[in-house]
C-alpha cells in the first residue's frame, strides 16, 4: 500500500492536467466537440449539481486504443469498479461495472435518454453500450455515483447511473477515419461521413469494423457496427434521429477458480476448434467416470483423464456469445413561447442473441458425447419519454413521463454435432435446428414512470425538489415451459423523492448535499430474477417478494479554479429487501435457481478527485475511494442453512480504488501513463475466498502531423497492462457462492500493444 500512496502524492502533485470545460449550467452537458483532439482531456465535475457527479468527454476516449469501451474510459473516476477480459473493455460476458458497491444490475444506462437496461450479458430489456454506438460517436459520459438523476428512464437504478450521449453531427462536410493494427491480430476499421450546413440539416454516418483473435486459446471476436445521426430545424423546433446496427460474435475465455489457476495457470482455456478430438475424448472419459450423468457412448476412451485436465468443468469444447440489434429512435424538442420547452423521443428496439456452450452433459444424437446448450434471446421493445419544462424565473419546473412495452422470449435449446471427428458447426455462427428444447418462455414488461422536478435558485443557494413514481408489470407465459416459471408480479412505488442543495461560497468553492430514495423492478428472466426459480419456489415467494430499495445520502465540497478542480464527497447508502439469486448448479448445466429476499447492505465511503493543469502542456489526474460496504443480516435459505453473512464484505467490492494519470500534449506530440490499483475482492458472501489486489499500468504515445487537412494526421500507440501483469480481471462469472472456490473467475488480458492511424479531411 505504501508504493499505491507514492503514486497518488507523485501524480497529484506532479505537472498539469488537460484543459478543462466551461462550467455547464446545473444539469446540462458540456459540450463535447466530434473533432476534440487526444490531448484535449475533459472532465468535469459536476459543477452546480446537487449530487456526486463527472463527465468524461470523447476527447478522453480518443487517447485510449481505438474501440475502447467508455466504462474502461470512466474507471479512474472515484468509486467505479470496472473489469474486463480483454483489453479493450468490450467482451460482454466478462464486463463488470459496479459503483459504491452497487453491481451492474442494480445501475440504470441510457443512450441519448433510450433506456440500456441493465447492459448486463442476458440483458432482457435493452443492451450493451458497445452494441448501442461505436465509441469515437460518444460525446459525452455523465457518471452519477448515487442513484443519478430523476429524469433517467431506469427502474433499477438502486446505485449510480452512467448516461451517454452521442455527439452532434458537425456543420460542414467531413471525412473522418482511423485504422487499428496490433496485439492478438486486432484490425479496426473506423470511418465517418459527416454533412450539414450552418443553419440547416446536419447528419453523419458511421461504419465500424473489428476482428481479433482471442489473447489466449483458439477463437475469434469481432463485431460490426453502423451509425447514423440526422438533426434537423423544423421551424423553432428540432428534430433528430437515430439508427444502430450491430453484429456481434465473440468466441468465450473459460471461467476459472483460484484452484485451476495454481494447477492450469492464467493462459489455460477451453479447447476450441483445433482441438474437437480432445474435447470428444475428455467427454467419452466423464461419461465412462459417470461425471456427466450421460449414457456413455465410447467405453475403450478409458477412465482417466489426459494431463493436465482433471475435471470434465477444466475445459469446454467451445463457447460464444452473438448478438444482432437494431436501436432507432427520433426525437423532437419545441419551445412554446420563451418560458416552456415541449421535449418527446421514441424509440425501437430489436435483439436476437445466442450463448452457446458445448456441453459434456449432453449427448447429441448423432452419437458425439457432446452438444451445443444454447440460451437464446429476442427482445421487442418500443417505447416513448417525453417532459414539459417551465422557465418560471427562480423556478425551473420540469414533468416528465416515460412508458415502454417490452416483448422478451428467451429459450434453451440443444443443438447436436455432425460426428465425431467434425463438429460441422461453428460457435461463431447462430446455431439452426435443435433437436431438443429445454424451456421456452415469453415474457412482457411493461413499465411507467413519471416524475416531477423543480430546481429552485436563491442567490449562490441551488435547491433541488422532485420525486419519481413507477409501476412495472411482469408476466411470464410459457411457450415450452420444463422446470422454469411462469406467472405475474409487479412492483410499485408512485413516491420517490429527491431532495438536494448547492451552495456556491465563490473563488471556485461549492457544497453540495443530497437524499435519494430509489426502488428497483423486478426483473422478466429465466436465468435470472423470480421467474429463474422453479415454480414451486415462485409460487412460495411471490405474495411476500418485496423489490429492492435504497437510500443514498452524500454530501461534498468542489472546487474550481481553471488550475485546479478538485472533489471531495461522502456518502451512506441504506440498501433494503435484498434479492439473492442462488445458483443450484454449475454454469453450463443451467439448473433452476433459488431466490429469497435477505436483508439489508450498509455502504459508507469516501471519494476524492483531483485535476491539475499548469503551463508547457503537462498534466495530472488522481482519485481516490475509500468503500466499506458490509451485508447486514445473516442469511438462513430456504432449506435451512444458517450462513453467517452479518458484517462480512460485499462480493465484488473492493475498499481501496486508487487512479493516478500523468499526461502531456505539446507541439504535436501527446501522451498518458495512467496507474490503476485496486484492493482485494472477495468472491464468496462468507469471505472465505478473494482475489488479490492489482495495479495496472496502460501507456499512449502520439504524433499530429498538420499536413493542410481538416484535421492533423495522427500516429498513435497504446500498451494497456505495460508490464504484462497477470491477475483475475472478472469476478463472478458464474455468479457468487456462499463459500468455497468456484469456477466464476476470468484472468486479465496480458500486455497488449496497439497502433492507430487517425485522419480527417
Amino acid at each position: 500500500m505504501r508504493c499505491v500512496t507514492a503514486l497518488f502524492v507523485t501524480t497529484a502533485m506532479a505537472v498539469a492536467a488537460p484543459a478543462f470545460a466551461a462550467e455547464a449550467p446545473a444539469g446540462e452537458a458540456a459540450p463535447a466537440p466530434a473533432d476534440a483532439s487526444a490531448g484535449a482531456e475533459i472532465v468535469v465535475f459536476g459543477a452546480g449539481q446537487t449530487r456526486q457527479v463527472q463527465e468524461i468527454s470523447n476527447a478522453d476516449l480518443t487517447v485510449l486504443a481505438a474501440g475502447t469501451s467508455p466504462l474502461k474510459a470512466i474507471e479512474k473516476l472515484p468509486s467505479v469498479n470496472f473489469q474486463s477480459a480483454d483489453p479493450f473493455g468490450n467482451y460482454e460476458w466478462s464486463t463488470r461495472i459496479t459503483i459504491r458497491g452497487f453491481n451492474q444490475n442494480q445501475l440504470g444506462f441510457t443512450l441519448d435518454g433510450i433506456p440500456l437496461g441493465d447492459m448486463t450479458y442476458g440483458n432482457v430489456n435493452g443492451l450493451h453500450i458497445s452494441r448501442a454506438i461505436t465509441s469515437e460517436n460518444i460525446g459525452v459520459t455523465r457518471v452519477s455515483q448515487g442513484s443519478g438523476s430523476i429524469d433517467t428512464q431506469s427502474t433499477n437504478n438502486l446505485g449510480g447511473t452512467l448516461e451517454f450521449e452521442s455527439i452532434d453531427p458537425a456543420r460542414v462536410l467531413g471525412v473522418d477515419g482511423n485504422v487499428t493494427y496490433g496485439s492478438s491480430n486486432t484490425v479496426r476499421v473506423f470511418g465517418r461521413v459527416g454533412l450539414g450546413t450552418a443553419d440547416g440539416l446536419r447528419a453523419f454516418a458511421s461504419v465500424q469494423y473489428q476482428n481479433l483473435d482471442k489473447w489466449k486459446g483458439d477463437g475469434q471476436q469481432r463485431t460490426l457496427m453502423a451509425n447514423a445521426k440526422v438533426v434537423a430545424p423544423l421551424g423553432d423546433a428540432t428534430v433528430d434521429a437515430y439508427l444502430s446496427y450491430s453484429d456481434r460474435a465473440e468466441q468465450d475465455y473459460q471461467d476459472l477458480s483460484l484452484g485451476m489457476i495454481k494447477r492450469l495457470g492464467y493462459d489455460w482455456d477451453n479447447f476450441g476448434p483445433s482441438q474437437y478430438a480432445l474435447a470428444v475424448q475428455v467427454a467419452d472419459i466423464g461419461a465412462n467416470r459417470g461425471d456427466s450423468g450421460t449414457t456413455p457412448l465410447n467405453p475403450t476412451a478409458g477412465k482417466v483423464y489426459p494431463a493436465p485436465v482433471q475435471s470434465l468443468d477444466d475445459a469446454y469444447y467451445d463457447a460464444s456469445g452473438l448478438r444482432r440489434d437494431w436501436l432507432g429512435a427520433v426525437g423532437l424538442t419545441a419551445p412554446a413561447g420563451d418560458k416552456v420547452t415541449f421535449k418527446f423521443k421514441t424509440y425501437y428496439h430489436h435483439n436476437s442473441g445466442q450463448g452457446t456452450w458445448g456441453t459434456p452433459y449432453v449427448n447429441s444424437p448423432t452419437g458425439v458425447p457432446m452438444a451445443v446448450r444454447t440460451t437464446e434471446y429476442t427482445i421487442d421493445r418500443a417505447g416513448m419519454f417525453g417532459s414539459v419544462n417551465l422557465d418560471l424565473g427562480a423556478n425551473q419546473v420540469a414533468i416528465g413521463a416515460w412508458y415502454e412495452n417490452n416483448n422478451f422470449e428467451q429459450a434453451r435449446r440443444f443443438y447436436a454435432y455432425e460426428s465425431r471427428t467434425n463438429p460441422g458447426r461453428n460457435h461463431l455462427d447462430f446455431m439452426r435446428n435443435p433437436f431438443f428444447t429445454q424451456w421456452d418462455i415469453k415474457y412482457n414488461t411493461a413499465t411507467v414512470q413519471y416524475y416531477v422536478e423543480d430546481q429552485i435558485t436563491l442567490g449562490d443557494a441551488h435547491i433541488n425538489l422532485g420525486w419519481k413514481g413507477f409501476q412495472v408489470n411482469n408476466n411470464a407465459n410459457p411457450v415450452v415451459l420444463a422446470d422454469r416459471t411462469i406467472g405475474r408480479l409487479s412492483a410499485r412505488d408512485w413516491f420517490q423523492p429527491h431532495v438536494g442543495v448547492n451552495y456556491k461560497f465563490g473563488r471556485g468553492l461549492e457544497a453540495f448535499a443530497g437524499f435519494t430514495s430509489v426502488t428497483r423492478a423486478f426483473v422478466s428472466s429465466a436465468t435470472t430474477g423470480p421467474f429463474s426459480s422453479t415454480q414451486a419456489g415462485f409460487d412460495a415467494i411471490k405474495g411476500k417478494l418485496k423489490p429492492e430499495q435504497s437510500d443514498t445520502y452524500e454530501g461534498g465540497l468542489r472546487y474550481n479554479t481553471g488550475v485546479v478542480n478538485a472533489v471531495l464527497a461522502g456518502y451512506y447508502v441504506d440498501f433494503r429487501n435484498r434479492l439473492l439469486t442462488i445458483p443450484t448448479s454449475v454454469g453450463i448445466v443451467g439448473a433452476a435457481n433459488a431466490l429469497q429476499n435477505v436483508g439489508s447492505v450498509r455502504a459508507v465511503g469516501i471519494e476524492a478527485a483531483l485535476d491539475v493543469k499548469l503551463p508547457m502542456g503537462f498534466g495530472a489526474f488522481a482519485s481516490y475511494s475509500y468503500n466499506d460496504t458490509t451485508y447486514r443480516d445473516d442469511i438462513k435459505d430456504a432449506n435451512g442453512n444458517f450462513y453467517a453473512t452479518k458484517g462480512k464484505t460485499v462480493v465484488d467490492a473492493p475498499k481501496h480504488l486508487l487512479r493516478g494519470e500523468i499526461s502531456y500534449d505539446s507541439d504535436g506530440f501527446f501522451g498518458r501513463l495512467s496507474a490503476n490499483y485496486m484492493s482485494k475482492r472477495y468472491f464468496t458472501y462468507l469471505n472465505d475466498q478473494q482475489v488479490p489486489g492489482r495495479t495496472l499500468i496502460d501507456a499512449s504515445l502520439g504524433y499530429r502531423f498538420n499536413v493542410g487537412w481538416r484535421k492533423p494526421v495522427e500516429l498513435q500507440v497504446n500498451a494497456t497492462n505495460l508490464f504484462d501483469k497477470r491477475y483475475v480481471a472478472t469476478i463472478g462469472s458464474n455468479g457468487f457462492g456462499f463459500q468455497g472456490d468456484n469456477q466464476t473467475l476470468l484472468a486479465g488480458a496480458p500486455r497488449q500493444v496497439f497502433v492507430t492511424l487517425k485522419t480527417a479531411f
